[in-house]
C-alpha cells in the first residue's frame, strides 16, 4: 500500500504554477529526464508508444516561442483579466498574462508532443489519441511537482502551430499537444483548490442523478 496522505497532497496540491516559477534557478537537464521517464510509464491507447518531447531550452528559441506565444495570447488574456467578475477566475487570468509576458525566462519549455496526425479524424479517433500522451503529459506535472518543480499546462502556442513546429524542426506528421514552462518553485506553500463538491457533479446511471447506489 502506498502511503495515501503522500499521496493525496500530490494529487490535491499540484497546482498550475504561474508567478511562482523561479526564473534564475537553473533546471538540471537529468531531472526533466527523471520526470518523463516517470511520465511514459502512464498507459497508452492500444500499447502505443508513439509520444515524443521536445524540451527547449535555448534562450533564442525560448524567446522565438514566447513572441509567437504573445501574438496569439497576450491581448486576449489581458481582456479576459480587466472583464471577468469572479475573483479567483480573473487571478487565473492575471497569471496567466504574467507568464506571457516572462515567458523566454522560464528555464525550460515542454512540449508533449504525438508522432501522428489526426486532424478531421472525429471525436472517437481524437479521443483515442489524446488518450495516449494526456496521461503521460499529467503523469510528468506530478513528476515535477514530487521535486520542487512547478509548470502549467498552456496550449495558446498551438495557434501557430506550424511556426513552432519550423522553428523546432517538428515534423510535419508530429502533433504538439501542449506546452509546459517548467521551473524551480519559489516557495512549497501550496493547497487545494476550491472546487465544487464531487457529490453535486457525479452522476449514477443517468445523467443528473446524483445518489449512488447502496453499494457498486
Amino acid at each position: 500500500m502506498f502511503d495515501t496522505s503522500e499521496t493525496d497532497r500530490l494529487l490535491s496540491t499540484t497546482r498550475a504554477v504561474r508567478r511562482r516559477l523561479d526564473l534564475d534557478r537553473p533546471v538540471e537537464p537529468e531531472v526533466v529526464l527523471d520526470c518523463l521517464r516517470l511520465a511514459v510509464q502512464a498507459p497508452t491507447a492500444s500499447n502505443e508508444r508513439n509520444w515524443r518531447w521536445m524540451v527547449v531550452t535555448d534562450l533564442a528559441k525560448r524567446t522565438a516561442l514566447a513572441d509567437l506565444y504573445r501574438e496569439v495570447g497576450s491581448a486576449h488574456l489581458e481582456r479576459a483579466a480587466q472583464s471577468e467578475s469572479d475573483s479567483q477566475t480573473r487571478r487565473v487570468y492575471e497569471n496567466a498574462f504574467y507568464l506571457s509576458q516572462i515567458l523566454e525566462r522560464v528555464p525550460v519549455l515542454v512540449i508533449p508532443c504525438i508522432e501522428r496526425r489526426f486532424d478531421n479524424s472525429g471525436n472517437p479517433v481524437a479521443a483515442a489519441v489524446y488518450g495516449s500522451i494526456l496521461p503521460a503529459a499529467w503523469s510528468f506535472l506530478l513528476a515535477l511537482r514530487s521535486r520542487g518543480l512547478g509548470s502549467t499546462w498552456t496550449t495558446l502556442h498551438l495557434l501557430r502551430e506550424g511556426e513552432v513546429a519550423e522553428l523546432l524542426g517538428i515534423p510535419d506528421d508530429v502533433t504538439q499537444v501542449a506546452l509546459f514552462p517548467v521551473a524551480y518553485t519559489v516557495g512549497d506553500k501550496f493547497k487545494p483548490a476550491r472546487r465544487p463538491p464531487v457529490e453535486e457533479i457525479t452522476f449514477w446511471d443517468t445523467w443528473g442523478q446524483i445518489h449512488p447506489p447502496t453499494s457498486c
